[in-house]
């Protein structure tokens, strides 16, 4: 694990210290998402490794560069893992995935995010679930939008010290303090297995680079903008889970649209 903290960046630069660190991203994430995450890490630029064994986890975390812990499959192996992560390193990702309505893995987020990860993300309905004003979505599918949970994020950025990051049709990035906006995107990513959960270990790789607020905002609008390009090659979701990698590796930091991310200060927008 580096030992100086990143500086405030914005995308390209991100993406540029991506792309020349190379940051070590390890995942302790859902069986269904494993190789696909692997393989959006390393078209990204990053290295990635999945340790989910008990007993090796802690360690792993303690020499990676950045870490996800994701909620979708948490048996007990991985429920074991996740609590050596976070002894670990500061310089990890929460993903909550179908908390809410499900018992076990959302007393184990709760315990997570008392842990004080660096950044949490999940859809509209996990991120209202987390936040306690709400009690998840469909599954793994939201039935709520980033805005109508702007408050509650801000307001879970603010207990947990962590950057709270709301997946949507318009990504919401908040620390509590600023709030972005990352539009744009395509529908197509939504009906690819490990769409969501691959972003979340983006955020983990840019950790490794940069400071929480910047990784969320790098890795939203990095995968908008691969997600557009694949689109824009694609017949269907096998094609575009293929454009996708592809794009991911072929994007250039001069290629990231920085225009298209509007910050505010929460007060501005009168959310407490």
């Amino acid at each position: 694990m580096r030992d100086v903290v990143p500086t405030v960046r914005g995308p390209e630069a991100a993406l540029r210290a991506l792309r020349d660190a190379a940051p070590l991203t390890h995942c302790v994430t859902n069986a269904v998402v494993t190789g696909f995450t692997a393989n959006a890490l390393l078209s990204l630029g990053a290295s990635a490794a999945m340790v989910d064994i008990e007993g090796e986890a802690g360690i792993f975390a303690g020499v990676a560069d950045g870490a996800l812990i994701n909620l979708g499959t948490p048996n007990p192996q991985q429920q074991a893992s996740a609590r050596e992560i976070v002894a670990a390193t500061r310089r990890w990702v929460l993903d909550p995935v179908a908390v809410g309505m499900l018992p076990v893995r959302t007393a184990l987020a709760a315990e997570l995010v008392a842990a004080r990860p660096a950044i949490i993300r999940g859809n509209a309905s996990e991120i209202a679930a987390v936040a306690g004003t709400g009690a998840g979505g469909r599954g793994v599918d939201s039935i709520d939008d980033p805005d109508s949970v702007h408050a509650a994020a801000a307001g879970l950025a603010r207990r947990s010290g962590a950057v709270v990051a709301v997946s949507g049709a318009t990504d919401l990035v908040t620390d509590g303090e600023r709030v972005a906006r990352v539009p744009g995107g395509d529908p197509l990513l939504t009906r690819v297995t490990g769409g969501g959960c691959s972003l979340g270990a983006t955020m983990a790789a840019f950790l490794g680079v940069v400071e929480p607020f910047s990784a969320a905002v790098a890795a939203s609008l990095v995968h908008k903008q691969a997600a557009e390009s694949a689109a824009s090659v694609s017949s269907g979701p096998g094609s575009f889970a293929v454009a996708f990698l592809d794009a991911l590796a072929t994007l250039a930091p001069g290629d990231l649209d920085a225009a298209r991310v509007a910050t505010r200060a929460m007060a501005a927008e009168g959310v407490r």
